[in-house]
């Protein structure tokens, strides 16, 4: 990333209230434009930060250099905020450190005025037509997944963000190509959602792209309203700006909101201060693709901004643990997404230690790094749990610690302090449980100032155990004994994803009338494994849009 220059101080965010560079086919050349705000804004007097980076540090760990990567980073350079008038440096900012604690990032924190005149911008845009909106889509995750943007190769990138999430580079690999992918088919996938019989109302004005037919689902182009006297639905958004206050856990978080941008919203998102590297390459890869800085802005802050974000659009979209999902549960605007609190339920006519059963138990376990939030958080076993977890605890067991950077990492990492903070608090929240794998440590001293979260599984004594609602950012599984009889589907209840391994259709038919489970899955299929074209938490095109009648009479 270029170095930004030193500018005068300007009376708001450069830009700020002006609108992006995107302009329809058929508009008018404009008029000639004011010279253009300058780049990358510093305040008056500023010193140019440090260029930082693990590799480029004189006292950088030998295990560093040891991985003989040829393309990996030598130094980050500022994480500009990229608002309406393009990247702006603020003179609040924030050092993003990797898993040994040291920095290689700054990443600006924009003030809340300018947050405000953000928003402000993208709701005076106008939207994108739909037939370059989605060409721009499916081009923008071709540059998200192979070129090189803000001075990254697509190498470089999952490295750094190895390095600064702690989850291994091969999981970063494929978020980047599921994320190329879902880009591509954010409109097919996000009308999914449409009602079967309404009609989207802007595929009706517009021919449907032709090369990206495929991508769309049935009926993607619907015909115009029909002759005097018809009646119909048109699906129609709720809104034109969309909020996101992202996450950090997984970088294929960010291919999600995609789906507004191909409904046509403008969108505002805060990426996650602890891995920003993400969201700031997937914005500006959709900048590069032709989207104007008046319809998608990255727009990192504190908590006071992103509170005004959530407030200022017309929808937001929001990650967080259970107090956030508990602020917002009756905000109808705002879409919050809290743990996952993925299960796994082993009936009596199963034998879950059973080679592909128990594959199915660990990958869904242990897959993503045992990071996501559709990551199995608790086991539930019609018998005794203890052979389950045994059997458990011995596969983990098996799984190495390494770096995130190396190839065969599959855990995640954390700074060497705080792996040892979340160890002392899973073994009190484990106390009277029965400590399988992990009750003698669960950070494994990598030696550079960083740590491996090491697997853990305890068997509880009950179904209602309040340890099963235990989410951890890593491999970290509660085992119960479950009675259909005395517990029912109680303790099964309020989870993103369950896998019932089952042949009983009555109880899987009481598993799937249950409305807070809101994913099920019969048989040999991970937790955290998506199906393409089948909702994540429900579609979210059903949250973004509604059906709204439109007739026509003779006149």
């Amino acid at each position: 990333m270029p170095a930004a220059p030193v500018a005068p101080e300007p009376p708001g965010p450069p830009g700020a209230d002006a609108p992006g560079p995107y302009r329809t086919r058929q508009a008018p050349a404009p008029s000639p434009a004011p010279p253009p705000a300058p780049g990358p804004y510093r305040t008056r007097g500023t010193p140019q930060p440090p260029r930082l980076g693990a590799l480029d540090a004189p006292d950088a760990p030998d295990a560093l250099d040891a991985l003989d990567a040829p393309d990996a980073p030598g130094a980050l350079d500022a994480l500009d905020a990229l608002g309406p008038g393009g990247p702006y440096r603020t003179r609040e900012r924030e050092a993003v450190p990797d898993v040994t604690g040291r920095p290689v990032a700054e990443l600006s924190l924009v003030p809340r005025l300018y947050a405000r005149r953000a928003l402000a911008a993208l709701r005076r845009a106008d939207g994108m037509p739909l037939d370059e909106r989605l060409p721009a889509l499916a081009e923008a995750g071709r540059l998200f997944a192979t070129a090189t943007l803000g001075g990254l190769t697509p190498e470089r990138y999952a490295y750094a963000v190895a390095r600064v999430s702690g989850l291994p580079i091969t999981l970063v690999r494929e978020a980047t190509a599921d994320t190329a992918a879902a880009l591509a088919g954010a409109y097919g996938s996000a009308s999914q959602a449409r009602p079967r019989g309404s009609r989207d109302g802007e595929a009706a004005q517009v021919p449907y792209p032709a090369q990206l037919r495929p991508l769309a689902v049935a009926d993607p182009t619907p015909p115009p309203p029909g002759p005097p006297g018809g009646t119909g639905a048109v699906w129609i958004r709720r809104g034109d700006v969309l909020s996101v206050l992202a996450a950090g856990n997984h970088p294929g978080v960010h291919a999600q909101w995609a789906e507004a941008l191909a409904l046509g919203y403008r969108v505002a998102v805060r990426p996650s201060r602890r891995e920003p590297l993400s969201a700031h390459r997937l914005v500006t890869a959709l900048r590069e693709a032709g989207f104007g800085g008046d319809q998608v802005a990255l727009l990192p802050c504190g908590h006071a901004t992103a509170d005004d974000l959530v407030e200022g659009a017309d929808l937001a979209m929001v990650y967080g643990g259970d107090a956030v999902v508990a602020k917002y549960r009756a905000r109808t605007t705002v879409l919050a997404h809290g743990p996952g609190r993925a299960k796994i339920l082993v009936a009596a006519d199963t034998d879950a230690t059973a080679p592909r059963h128990l594959d199915t138990l660990v990958d869904s376990i242990a897959g993503q790094a045992g990071a996501a939030c559709t990551n199995t958080t608790a086991v539930y076993v019609e018998g005794d749990p203890a052979p389950v977890a045994e059997a458990l605890a011995a596969r983990l067991a098996a799984l190495p610690s390494l770096p995130p950077e190396h190839d065969g990492a599959v855990l995640p990492v954390r700074p060497l302090d705080a792996a040892r903070h979340l160890e002392k608090y899973v073994r009190g929240e484990a106390a009277g449980a029965v400590p399988w794998l992990g009750g003698d440590g669960l950070a494994d001293d990598l030696g550079d100032g960083s740590a491996a979260l090491r697997p853990a599984v305890f068997q509880v004594g009950g179904a209602d155990a309040p340890q099963t609602r235990l989410e951890m950012p890593f491999p970290c599984v509660w085992v119960a004994p479950w009675s259909r009889d005395a517990d029912g589907v109680a303790p099964l209840r309020d989870t993103l994803v369950l896998t019932a391994l089952t042949t009983d259709r009555h109880l899987i038919g009481a598993l799937l009338r249950e409305p807070t489970v809101r994913s099920l899955h019969v048989g040999d299929h991970p937790t955290h494994a998506l199906t393409t074209g089948l909702p994540h938490d429900g579609y979210l095109g059903e949250f973004l849009m509604r059906a709204k009648t439109f007739t026509t009479h003779p006149t």
